[in-house]
Parts: C-alpha cells; structure tokens; sequence
C-alpha cells in the first residue's frame, strides 16, 4: 500500500459518486443542478429555515456569494425565500417540492451505489468499511461534527 494513498482515493471515490450521480440527475431532467448545489440542498434539508448568512457560514462562502447562489437556485425552482418568522427585515431559505425531488433522487442514487459496493466487496466488508470510517472521521476531526461543505 502506497503511503499516503487513502485519503486521495477517498477523495477520488466521492468524485466518482458524485459524477454518476449527476450523470444520473441529467438524465431525469435536473440539467440545471451542480455539484455545489449538493451542499446547499444538504444543508437545507437539516435546516429547513436557513438565512443566506447561514447557509454562507456553513459553506465557508461570503454573505454575496451565498446570495448568489440562492439567487440562482432560486430561479431553477429548487429553492424559495420566505419571511423569516422572527425577523421582518430577513427572509429564510427552504427548498421547494423540485428540491426535494432531487435530494430523494440523490438518496435514491446514492442507496443503488452502495448496494453495488455491497455486490463487489461484501455486506460485511461494506459495513466495517463503513464503520472504520466513522471511526477516522471522528478520530481527524478531534472528535467535532465534520460538516459536509465543499473544499474551496
């Protein structure tokens, strides 16, 4: 084993994922849908009143950009604003019956990945594959949450 290898093959496998996964969307009429969205639907979908600050922070992105960003999913019919219930002067973001519709078609996808993985290598070995990567992710994130947000 080639030292220092797993985390770029960790890094190649999520590419992987993710390029089927949108080849996937493409062909089921979400042309319109990028990889960053991914993080912004991700986020969404635990946070479903988030203000464009918020989602900013989480992404590691500017105020301005993430407005963009909602700006344009916006205007794709994934997400829409809404007045904030504690804030007259702010608005929440929320993804519409379209954004959902994508992120259970990624579910979906990803679920049909990992049963292909499950024929290849095992059940068993899928599942302690699994479970040792909790394991690192706990253990390199000195044990804090590791958020699920683009490296940009």
């Amino acid at each position: 084993m080639q030292e220092g290898a797993i985390p770029a093959l960790l890094a190649m496998a999520f590419r992987a994922v993710m390029d089927r996964v949108h080849e996937q969307l493409a062909g089921e009429g979400f042309t319109d849908v990028r990889p960053a969205h991914g993080f912004v639907f991700q986020y969404l979908s635990t946070h479903p009143a988030a203000t464009a600050v918020e989602l900013g922070e989480h992404l590691g992105i500017t105020k301005q950009a993430a407005v963009q960003l909602v700006d344009e999913l916006d205007r794709r019919g994934y997400v829409e604003r809404r007045p904030h219930p504690h804030d007259r002067r702010s608005r929440v973001v929320a993804l519409t019956p379209r954004g959902w519709h994508c992120i259970r078609r990624v579910v979906e996808a990803w679920t049909g990945i990992e049963q292909e993985w499950a024929r290849l290598i095992g059940t068993e070995r899928l599942r302690e594959l699994h479970d040792d990567l909790v394991t690192l992710t706990d253990h390199t994130g000195d044990g804090r949450r590791v958020p699920l947000r683009p490296v940009w």
